[in-house]
């Protein structure tokens, strides 16, 4: 077992590559390389990387891929796609063609609505902290104009101040909940600071005029974001959803909308069908330097609101015409943050023409929607192993260090043969005793 470290922070980057290459490496050197390896040799870059984070010893490389094609309320787009799984780009890719014909995504922000709240516990008379509370309101509100005074300019700002009772799910709970406009910017740091200073007015006045007990627990934004939401669709007529790979369009349209229905009801689909929707997402958002994982925790929520994990997608089959769309909740940011500071974030947020917060939405919806539409579309047609094992060749050929040669063969060679891991390995023994 090696020995706890005290004061690692402390140390210099290569001392704590040295620490960690003595404690846990058998083959230092070789360990030593893969990590300089990655490291920029632009040195003020690299110096940008090491200190996003706490403890960097090098950079961990993910592809930044694009998607091209996106017809967006009638705007032409290229999405970046920062994602390691193969075929999601591909997928999006295609579902852009598809569309571009047919109309294209329409898309439009609903609402922006942000939450944060100041979590107390209290054991006096409600009705008593109802009253106490809503003589302060305005004052909590006041004791925040320096935090928010840049804001306000912009024209954000707090939305209101709500006292939740929250006891009958947890004795003495309560809350301060508030709602904030942030623009664009994902505005967590704005938020969670005047969250702190309510507490601390809060706290002050309490003491004073309530004397009661009355006690801080936390104060911080919400992930969850009911009312920040945006919805994208596709529509056409079923005769128009012919294409290479559709032949009977009402069969398609008929089998689309069951698998869609599968995922309403059935929760074990439900989570897989909403990972592929993710897919899409999370690889724009990781792209322009949004925070994916807040992303995920509220697209999830969402689609458990009713009490029940759901399809975040829904398809409708009415006097003819196909529609399918995504509704969900996106607290997304184009300005801060590391929208300003890593080089290939600024580079896809120009590439996407310098967003909005609410445009940046609406093109993020776009591509859950488009790689959901992929998926399915491969599910009820020739399956979803054809494409993505395809895809995924590449990656078992490079496991096994092939050649060019090898693998312009071997690409050829599955055109027309089933690919599993097994088969890639027969296949290129084969070429490899030729």
């Amino acid at each position: 077992m090696p020995n706890a470290i005290s004061g690692f922070s402390k140390l210099s980057k290569s001392e704590k590559i040295e620490w960690l290459l003595e404690t846990y490496f058998d083959n230092k050197d070789t360990a030593r390389d893969l990590v300089k390896q990655y490291w920029n040799s632009n040195e003020k870059l690299q110096k940008l990387h090491d200190e996003f984070i706490e403890n960097t010893i090098t950079n961990y490389y993910l592809p930044l891929g694009v998607a091209p094609n996106f017809s967006i309320n009638g705007e032409l787009y290229t999405i970046p796609m920062a994602i390691e799984e193969s075929s999601v780009v591909a997928a999006a890719s295609k579902a852009a063609k598809f569309w571009l014909d047919r109309g294209g995504f329409k898309a439009e922000v609903i609402s922006t609505e942000k939450i944060g709240q100041v979590h107390f516990m209290y054991n006096g008379n409600f009705e008593k902290l109802k009253s106490f509370f809503e003589s302060i309101k305005s004052k909590l509100i006041a004791s925040t104009s320096e935090i928010t005074k840049n804001m306000e300019r912009r024209g954000g700002g707090i939305l209101n101040i709500e006292l939740k009772n929250k006891s009958k799910d947890l004795d003495n709970y309560y809350q301060l909940h508030a709602t904030f406009e942030t623009l664009d910017a994902m505005g967590a740091n704005f938020i969670n600071s005047c969250l702190e200073q309510f507490a601390k007015t809060f706290k002050i006045e309490a003491e004073t005029h309530l004397k009661d007990d009355l006690e801080i627990v936390m104060s911080i934004l919400s992930n969850y974001v009911p009312n920040c939401l945006v919805r994208a669709e596709v529509s056409c007529e079923i005769s128009e959803l012919k294409s290479k790979d559709i032949s009977n369009t009402e069969l398609f349209a008929q089998k689309f909308k069951q698998a869609i229905s599968i995922a309403e009801t059935e929760p074990y689909r439900a989570v897989t069908h909403n990972k592929g929707i993710m897919n899409g997402i999370d690889a724009v958002v990781l792209a322009t330097g949004n925070d994916f994982r807040a992303v995920e925790a509220g697209v999830h929520a969402y689609a458990a609101r009713d009490g029940k994990y759901s399809s975040l997608t829904h398809c409708s089959i009415d006097d003819g015409v196909f529609k399918f769309w995504i509704e969900i909740p996106l607290a997304l940011g184009t300005v801060g943050g590391l929208t300003s500071l890593h080089p290939l974030v600024k580079f896809s947020l120009e590439m996407l023409k310098r967003p909005t917060a609410k445009d940046l939405m609406q093109i993020v919806a776009v591509a859950g929607l488009a790689q959901n539409f992929g998926a399915i579309k491969s599910l009820t047609t020739t399956g979803i192993q054809e494409g993505h094992m395809k895809m995924h060749l590449m990656n078992i050929l490079n496991q096994f260090e092939a050649t060019q040669d090898e693998k312009t063969k071997l690409v050829e060679h599955f055109k027309t043969n089933v690919v599993t891991h097994s088969a890639v390995v027969e296949a290129i023994e084969k070429v490899r005793k030729k």
